[in-house]
């Protein structure tokens, strides 16, 4: 049980040492050139899969009659939908701007939907469960909206016109971010036995986390190797994430406790499905814009660390001055 705790608590730094090891030990090895590239082909199929499936174990534990809209919800809403557009038509006026990889990765941690993890931290830090279970869902939803809709005017596909491209988009995005949620449902409808089998075992979505999240980190590291992006680009895309972590975990909890749900509303803007992002910015970007997405990863668990190690020091000082 010791070493469980400690590979859950390590998670996040394993899985980002396994991702860069595992890659340059795969480069090394005495393989050719189309293993490799086949290598490659599997780690991005499997990528979208574990997303698709770690939303599937989410969605299937929620019951509909706890799904509950609130007036943050549309506030927050609001905030990531428009930030993501303002940003995007910036892009659209200024095609050539020198600041496009970095305007690109702030689009993809602003858009970003919230983690399928968010709901355990807010328990755990005393919030709604409810709330960002709804929340969830509703961003899943603008997302799958809003980034076929745009990306094909930000980020053209050379090979495609716009409506073509926007169609593509909508064919991954789509069933990736809402097939689960209806998938759950009809499960939890249509065979409850299977899903009662599927909530037994709680922490299989974490699992599929660390898996995705060090392929992800491997893809990040590939993309950094291989990239003909200049140093001072990249640290500025390590920069923007930390900034738009910053200001979501900020602006989330200011408007939060205007509403008295001031952790939920945090968590629902600040934690982000980061595997998502950095398959968005590697899929339909540039691959040098996963790198906000990897760092954001790092930057919003620091946060929740941090939240969860004051939550808990507060609890133990009431506990003791109860006594």
């Amino acid at each position: 049980m010791k070493f469980y705790q400690w590979l859950r608590d390590w998670t996040l730094i394993i899985a980002i040492l396994a991702g860069i090891v595992g890659y340059f030990v795969g480069i090394a090895l005495p393989v050719s050139d189309s293993i490799k590239g086949n290598v490659l082909s599997a780690v991005e199929y499997v990528q979208p899969v574990l997303i698709f499936f770690m939303l599937f174990l989410t969605f299937v534990r929620i019951n509909p009659h706890d799904i509950r809209p609130c007036r943050w919800h549309i506030w927050l809403l609001a905030v990531q939908g428009g930030l993501f557009s303002l940003l995007g038509l910036i892009l659209i006026a200024l095609p050539h701007s020198g600041l496009r990889i970095v305007l690109e990765g702030a689009m993809i941690c602003l858009i970003c939907p919230t983690a399928t993890a968010a709901a355990v931290i807010t328990r755990k830090l005393g919030g709604d469960m409810a709330h960002i279970t709804t929340y969830t869902i509703l961003i899943n939803l603008l997302a799958a909206l809003l980034i076929p809709a745009l990306i094909p005017w930000v980020h053209p596909n050379p090979s495609l016109d716009v409506w073509n491209s926007a169609v593509l988009i909508l064919g991954k995005v789509f069933p990736l971010l809402l097939m689960p949620l209806v998938l759950a449902q009809l499960v939890r409808k249509l065979m409850p036995g299977l899903r009662d089998r599927i909530i037994r075992y709680p922490d299989l979505s974490f699992y599929m986390w660390a898996v995705a999240l060090t392929l992800a980190i491997g893809v990040t590291t590939r993309s950094i190797v291989h990239s003909n992006i200049g140093l001072s680009t990249q640290m500025w895309l390590v920069a923007v994430s930390l900034l738009c972590c910053i200001f979501q975990f900020w602006l989330g909890r200011r408007v939060g406790a205007y509403y008295h749900d001031t952790v939920t509303a945090g968590q629902a803007l600040g934690q982000k499905n980061t595997v998502f992002a950095i398959w968005l910015g590697y899929t339909f970007f540039s691959p040098i814009t996963a790198i906000a997405g990897g760092f954001y990863s790092i930057w919003h668990n620091v946060f929740n660390s941090y939240q969860l190690y004051r939550h808990e020091h507060r609890s133990s000082k009431e506990a003791v001055s109860r006594r």
